[in-house]
């Protein structure tokens, strides 16, 4: 497939994620496989911002590639995690003279593992930076300009589409929780009605009976509903009734 056709066909792929059977794994497999096709880089990979603040290894082209990215996190050291905390573009064309400076600890491992050149490109869209696409060459300055550019380009479109899909996702389970709320809501209604039919008090009263023995007995509001709708709770079973009190230890005994 020549070069241009495959460039355009990844961005489509990329930008394709609100589909019924998205799979954000196979989805970053993609990226860092048509990366190594197009970019001329020996492999890539991709870390991702988790909800407590840290970066974890989600597709590497390799196992090569995946044992540095892990040492990446878990020695805090390396251009993956500086391109994130950043959000700048990393690389360095010679990890054996200049890397072993600037990563301590990253360059000489890297450097025993075969590569000569790495380059980390952020995952962003705007301020928010969700992650770095990692870029690791065999030979020294291994990534033109240009080719750092369609990567970043990647990158983007890629981060689009995850945050996209985020934001669908997130949306969804809003919209599954409005609607359990909603049905919640006229359970409540009808637990109400019926409390006050049987009890011969007003809806504001029977609601506060349906409260007050919720609290009581720790159960949720909308369970206590659901029983006096079903009929497996009545109204004169609401009416609290005070705690026995038990007798004081006698301390002078």
């Amino acid at each position: 497939m020549a070069r241009q056709t495959l460039i355009g066909d990844t961005f489509v792929e990329l930008a394709d994620t609100l589909v019924a059977n998205y799979d954000i794994i196979d989805f970053l497999h993609l990226l860092t496989d048509r990366c190594v096709e197009l970019l001329g880089v020996t492999e890539g990979g991709v870390m991702l911002a988790d909800p407590l603040g840290g970066l974890r290894v989600l597709a590497s082209s390799s196992e090569r590639m995946r044992a540095m990215e892990l040492f990446e996190v878990q020695n805090q050291d390396g251009p993956c995690l500086d391109a994130w905390t950043t959000t700048t573009s990393i690389g360095e064309g010679d990890l054996s003279g200049a890397g072993v400076t600037r990563w301590p600890h990253f360059a000489p491992m890297a450097v025993d593992a075969g590569f000569a050149s790495v380059y980390a490109l952020p995952m962003r869209l705007r301020d928010k930076c969700i992650g770095a696409l990692n870029l690791f060459s065999d030979r020294p300055n291994g990534l033109s300009d240009n080719d750092a550019r369609l990567g970043q380009a990647l990158a983007d479109v890629a981060s689009i589409g995850i945050l996209q899909e985020r934001l669908n996702t997130e949306r969804h389970i809003l919209s599954e929780q409005l609607q359990i709320a909603l049905e919640s809501r006229i359970v409540i209604e009808q637990a109400k009605g019926s409390i006050a039919q049987q009890a011969g008090i007003d809806v504001d009263a029977a609601f506060a009976l349906l409260r007050s023995h919720a609290r009581h007995h720790n159960q949720r509001l909308t369970k206590v509903a659901a029983d006096i709708v079903q009929r497996r709770l009545f109204a004169d079973a609401l009416v609290l009734r005070p705690p026995v009190s038990q007798p004081k230890p006698d301390l002078n005994g």
